[in-house]
């Protein structure tokens, strides 16, 4: 029988390396580590300039790279070295926070620890603020207990914002998971206008990120603009959407110590189920997008 540990110790589609798993032999164990490994590895898009990088659009374009093995394959490219060895920044793949946070997963998962990525907000950004964004969770065996690290967060970062916490175990008050997020505002503990980023803001983007989590959840770790199901629709909800959202909210917003039935409910539920086609808003542009790497 396959148990929540299992199923998240193994690779979704998303994070599988396929003919890259090779570059994945002798990396270091500790979680520790294989975050400084991601981060020798990744630029952040939005934070390049402050590693003394100028993108160009092309570089940007990696951006798209939804599929790990294809963003090993671009990593390669880019610097042939053992991936342990850290690269400058220019020689870096360009990224996001969902990139940082499903590279350590996949890292975690090929040596058989459960992990999964997270998304929703970080508090740690701006003042009263809720900032999309995305960490990483995994399973501590020697403390019973998952445990959140966001590995875009290094020295340069932790100084540049000021953090009074450890990145390798955020507070579950400092990053909110998507379903916290949607109760939080649907009980008028917080404003929905401060959850977003740049002037995407409010409850339907709230319900964005909660819907990618429960499909992260899932395994199906997509990129921050990919669109489906309850998202497009998400200024229009139903009184039986807001019940399915509702009870989900209750069923995610922390560890999640039910998985069963959040998977039950996401198999079941076509608005929260990633379908073989979604529309991806690749620079405010809508496109189809067939989820096949």
């Amino acid at each position: 029988m396959t148990t929540t540990f299992d199923y998240f110790a193994t690779h979704s589609p998303i994070t599988a390396p396929g003919q890259q798993a090779a570059l994945l032999a002798g990396l270091p164990t500790s979680v520790a580590e294989l975050r400084c490994v991601v981060q020798g590895l990744l630029l952040h898009v939005f934070w390049a300039e402050r590693y003394g990088v100028r993108l160009s659009p092309e570089r940007k374009d990696e951006l798209q790279l939804r599929w790990v093995a294809l963003q090993l394959a671009r990593i390669a490219e880019l610097d042939p070295r053992p991936l342990a060895e850290a690269r400058p920044p220019e020689r870096r793949l360009v990224g996001n926070c969902r990139d940082f946070s499903v590279l350590l997963a996949a890292l975690l998962r090929q040596q058989g620890t459960p992990a999964r990525a997270r998304c929703g907000f970080g508090r740690y950004f701006l003042p009263n603020h809720y900032e999309d964004h995305w960490v990483t969770e995994y399973w501590r065996a020697s403390q019973r207990r998952w445990v959140l690290v966001d590995a875009q967060l290094d020295t340069l970062q932790c100084q540049a914002l000021g953090l009074t916490f450890d990145p390798l175990d955020v507070p579950r008050d400092q990053f909110i998971v998507g379903g916290l997020a949607w109760q939080m505002c649907r009980a008028g503990q917080a404003d929905p206008e401060t959850f977003g980023i740049a002037d995407m803001h409010g409850l339907w983007f709230v319900c964005g990120d909660f819907v990618r989590d429960v499909a992260a959840l899932n395994k199906m770790e997509l990129l921050p603009w990919d669109v489906w199901g309850l998202m497009e629709r998400a200024d229009q909800l139903t009184a039986g959407d807001l019940a399915l959202l509702d009870g989900l909210a209750a069923l995610t917003c922390g560890d999640v110590p039910n998985f069963d039935e959040v998977r039950r409910l996401y198999q079941a539920e076509s608005g929260l189920r990633v379908p073989p086609v979604i529309r991806s808003y690749v620079n405010g542009q809508p496109h189809q997008v067939t989820l096949a790497p």
